[in-house]
């Protein structure tokens, strides 16, 4: 430009500005052409303006809505909302998806009736979609079925009864790997597609050059067609291209298009987006893209964004060499079922999801353990909680709706996953245990109404929560208590409490006065260890004595028995029954003096009815499992190892972290290489060895007087500070199995995914962690078998956590971790929880160890992990009168069932519905829990009257209609979209099964299905 010309525009520009109003004008549609949609013969790309709500992870959730502790992270979700309504009704082209329904809801009930219009019209137009709907987007490792259908039936039914939609699309673009199971139920909550970010990156580079990217994923060998779901994985996770970020805190460029300023770049612009949306368009099958415009907590200020968007589209499309417009994920997934293609077919999962070569996201598999503990037995406690809600009916004092959402919010993928910072993962237990006292007043109540004969309850019951470290208010107060114990599960059950009581002899009863075995035995060291810690040491000394005893109860009901004292004439204990105890080395005396002093001892067993469990006499550690009645043996050593915490090398700076599991070498160190403290304790109830591997690690194996499995109960912690790099600490099976280096782990407490050592069924896989490439996520259970001898052993566990099989016939898990190096991946600080004296956290956890043939292991495993992941309700209450007495006035047994359900069908859900019509709307879901053709009994068809299901002196249905699985539409009404895949063809008659509604309220269960429904009921 001439000086001369440049003076012209100079004075131009400043007679414009001269002349100009400094009032703003009113605000109107922008000048740009931004309609459109997919066009044949182009290469179509799909904007779908979203933001990804992170429900905690840096900061809590209350923080992220509010926009508070900015000084970590500044997210402020309701200005996200706010400023998004307003940009939308500037320009009726514009769409936005939103996917956090505890944000959306919140930020709902606070606006005001025109706002609230305005956004309904938003939602019909389909401007504002809703994707996923569940209350958070959660993890798919650590998760339980159970939570994850609760959590997105919650958000589903918000949504169903604020604006009548029901989601299609599943949305898991921050997850960090995903598992066959979720592909299954969001088939069955009838989505037609599923997105996510991020896959492997081996896999990922496969699928890019391969054009794989999109496919038809099986989520169930059962259920079938029924479970398959169009999975597409996104070119950049769920970011948007590089260089077109526009939120405010991006730094790239807006897009300058006013002429008379200086820096105009549309043309760079335009050739810049366009080559990416090319990039992209090479890996994928369709003349269609999806990009994902937003990333974490943006559109604060939509404004930036939308006014960009414009630009983008009008130029991009003035170019004319792709066609560019607003969409959604809806109709990006219209646009390639409209291409009528044969797609690629999947069976396995995405886990484990690795970003790098040393870089495998297996850690948070185990991180925070207590934590997922603590979600586990409050899940369970919730189903208790509502199933009573239900039967008694709703209270406005109390009720189940905090519990219901606090766990729901746990569930999130930063959340029972382990990978907020620290403050965050108190206040998700905060809200938990804040619920949990809700529930328990719940649960108090209506087995208080329930027991008594007549009018209101007169019996005030209290709970014992913190059983786990043996302690209860109740039974260390009381020489006689009443106990009600309540069985959430429809079949019947055998529950063995276990009491801190302050004498030695105490005599318990059944409602018909008979005597119930029991067993009184001194409080494990470690116990009084943890007591003393949390109570102090006068007050833990209290109670030095265990009480435990068999209680049977019936499915969907409870049972009543009386504990009292027994004490001869003098006042001394006159013990029913006394424990034998042999130290062979005792725990006090393994700590004091090392266990170099010990001598060779001979072999110790456990032994009931079905099983022998045997010790080395000279280690202390379990040798060898008997099944008696299968006449099956093995030898089963376990112990104590950890792997060294990598910090990162001088070539690779990897560290260790809440995300990865990265050993510094791929050995174990032993806890304790030398022989371990031993002392046995038998009777009739139980017997058990308890073991003491260091000051820091020690274990209960205990076998019940009938039971088919072997418990064992460890604590660990706190973890020593005593290495840099941190200690990731496993218990590690080791058997005479040939396994082959085949083992099987649970997706997400149901179907069992085959896992191979340094394998991966759909892509070549490079060995770059031979340790941490071959850890999966374990929810419920894992194990091994030996086909030649037929023999499976197997492990069920009370949480998730991560576990392998590094060797044949071996199989180990990741029961704890603390580690003092950050990972690099977003938490910002190290996975070292401290415990009460801020040394580090102790855990205490329990697992279930099962040796039997392979074709009756199902029998063993399958209603053991129903069980243990639904325990029982107990509440307590001072006996003052004689049993004679209170049963007198008391109903001391009840079930809501007419008859037990069958050993293969669970009843996994019966709520109140709160958005129903009236309270006597109830939800109940029934599962079938075997695999197909996995049992020769349990694995068929089961059929029940919903009619005849329930007791009718306490309800009866007189009405049931049929839902998908998250209950927002009705079965009959569910229309999904049919892809056409490479699989071959399989047995139509069933696909057609699962398609079809069973007239009236006989209903039909196939392995692995869950059937859901609505009812009508009539309390009695």
């Amino acid at each position: 430009m001439t000086l001369r010309s440049a003076v012209f525009v100079a004075v131009c520009i400043f007679a414009a500005l001269a002349t100009c109003s400094l009032a703003l004008p009113a605000r109107s549609a922008p000048k740009y052409n931004t309609s459109g949609g997919p066009m044949a013969g182009k290469l179509n790309v799909h904007l779908v303006a979203h933001t990804h709500d992170d429900v905690g992870w840096l900061k809590n959730p209350d923080q992220y809505y509010a926009g508070l502790n900015n000084s970590i992270q500044d997210a402020k979700v309701q200005f996200v909302l706010d400023t998004v309504m307003q940009e939308l009704e500037l320009n009726p082209d514009r769409k936005f998806i939103y996917v956090e329904i505890y944000f959306f809801s919140r930020w709902w009930q606070e606006q005001d009736e025109d706002t609230q219009k305005r956004v309904k019209e938003y939602v019909q137009q389909g401007r504002l979609e809703f994707i996923n709907g569940g209350i958070v987007m959660s993890d798919e490792a650590a998760t339980h079925y159970v939570a994850t259908i609760d959590q997105m039936t919650l958000g589903h039914r918000f949504l169903l009864n604020t604006f009548g939609v029901k989601p299609r699309i599943g949305w898991h673009i921050d997850p960090f790997g995903h598992s066959n199971e979720f592909a299954s139920l969001f088939a069955q909550m009838s989505f037609d597609g599923f997105f996510f970010g991020r896959i492997d990156y081996q896999d990922k580079d496969r699928r890019l050059k391969d054009k794989d990217m999109e496919m038809i994923w099986r989520g169930s060998s059962s259920l079938g067609a029924a479970s398959e779901i169009f999975a597409g994985v996104n070119y950049n996770g769920y970011n948007p291209p590089d260089g077109f970020c526009f939120d405010q805190y991006c730094g790239d460029d807006s897009i300058q298009d006013d002429f008379r300023l200086e820096d105009v770049n549309v043309e760079e612009r335009v050739n810049d987006f366009v080559a990416a949306c090319l990039d992209q368009a090479q890996h994928y099958r369709t003349n269609n893209i999806q990009l994902t415009m937003g990333s974490d907590f943006q559109y604060s200020n939509a404004r930036l964004w939308f006014k960009n968007l414009d630009k983008l589209i009008h130029y991009v499309n003035a170019d004319g060499r792709v066609n560019v417009f607003y969409s959604t994920p809806s109709i990006y997934l219209d646009s390639l079922h409209a291409a009528n293609l044969t797609w690629s077919y999947k069976t396995d999962d995405f886990f484990p999801y690795a970003d790098g070569p040393h870089a495998y996201w297996t850690g948070y598999f185990t991180s925070r353990i207590a934590l997922k503990g603590f979600e586990r037995t409050s899940s369970a406690f919730l189903q208790s909680c509502k199933q009573l809600e239900a039967v008694r009916g709703h209270s406005n004092l109390a009720n189940s709706e905090q519990l219901n959402l606090a766990v729901a919010v746990l569930q999130h993928h930063d959340g029972v996953s382990g990978t907020s910072k620290q403050h965050v993962a108190y206040d998700y237990a905060r809200r938990v245990s804040e619920g949990l006292s809700e529930c328990e007043t719940v649960i108090n109540r209506a087995l208080g109404d329930l027991t008594f004969v007549s009018g209101p309850s007169v019996t005030e019951f209290v709970q014992c929560p913190l059983l786990n470290v043996s302690i209860c208010a109740m039974s260390e107060t009381s020489a006689n208590f009443t106990l009600v114990v309540y069985n959430p599960v429809g079949f019947a059950r055998a529950h063995l409490p276990r009491f801190p009581v302050p004498f030695g002899s105490y005599a318990v009863y059944d409602e018909k006065g008979l005597v119930i075995p029991s067993q009184v035995v001194s409080m494990p060291f470690e116990t009084q260890r943890l007591r003393a810690e949390i109570l102090g040491e006068e007050a833990a000394a209290a109670a030095n004595y265990l009480l435990v005893f068999a209680v049977p109860t019936t499915g969907f009901g409870f049972a009543t028995y009386f504990v009292n004292r027994t004490s001869g004439p003098n006042g001394e204990d006159v013990a029913l029954e006394t424990a034998a105890v042999e130290k062979i080395r005792s725990a006090e005396e393994f700590i004091d003096t090392g266990a170099e002093s010990f001598a060779p001892k001979a072999d110790v067993t456990m032994e009931n009815q079905n099983v022998i469990v045997t010790f080395d006499g000279n280690t202390g550690r379990l040798k060898s499992l008997t099944n008696k009645i299968s006449q099956i043996s093995s030898a089963v050593t376990q112990d104590f190892f950890y792997y060294n915490s990598s910090w990162g090398t001088s070539d690779d700076e990897q560290a260790s972290g809440a995300y990865i599991f990265r050993p510094n070498r791929t050995a174990v160190f032993p806890v304790n290489a030398a022989p371990i403290g031993v002392t046995v304790v038998r009777g009739s109830v139980f017997q058990e060895v308890r073991q003491v591997f260091s000051n820091w690690v020690t274990q209960i194996v205990r076998l019940y007087d009938g039971d088919n499995d072997v418990e064992f109960e460890y604590t660990i912690g706190p973890i020593p500070y005593d290495i840099p790099e941190g200690k990731e600490v496993i218990t590690r099976f080791s058997s005479d199995l040939a396994s082959g280096g085949t083992f099987y782990t649970d997706a997400n407490g149901r179907e069992m995914q085959r896992r191979d050592l340094n394998y991966r069924p759909t892509w070549k896989l490079n060995v770059t962690e031979p340790v941490a490439g071959n850890y999966y996520p374990v929810n419920s259970r894992i194990h091994t078998i030996d086909k030649t001898n037929n023999r499976q052993l197997s492990i069920l566990t009370d949480r998730s956590m991560g576990g392998s099989s590094l060797a044949d016939g071996q199989l180990e898990l990741m029961v704890h971790r603390r580690l003092f190096y950050d990972d690099s991946r977003g938490v910002g600080e190290p996975l070292n929880e401290t415990g009460l004296l801020g040394t580090g956290l102790v855990i205490r956890g329990i697992m279930y160890v099962t040796l039997e043939t392979a074709a009756l292991s199902p029998r063993a495993v399958h209603p053991s992990a129903v069980l243990i992941a639904h325990p029982v309700a107990m509440a307590l209450a001072p006996l003052s009168t004689d049993v004679a007495t209170y049963v007198a006035n008391h109903v001391t047994s009840w079930t809501a069932l007419d008859s037990p359900l069958p050993p293969n069908i669970h009843l996994l859900t019966f709520e109140i519905l709160p958005y129903g019509p009236s309270h006597l709307e109830v939800l109940l879901r029934l599962e079938h829990f075997y695999e197909v053709n996995e049992d020769t009994k349990y694995s068929g068809p089961v059929t029940l009257d919903l009619s005849t299901l329930f007791d009718p002196s306490v309800l009866t249905v007189t009405s049931a209609v049929e839902y998908n699985l998250s209950a927002n539409q009705r079965s009959s009404q569910v229309s999904r979209l049919q892809w056409s895949h490479t699989a071959v063809a399989e047995n139509k008659a069933q696909e057609a099964f699962f398609k079809s509604i069973d007239a009236g309220i006989s209903v039909t269960l196939q392995p692995m299905q869950i059937r859901t429904f609505q009812l009508s009921i009539t309390r009695v």
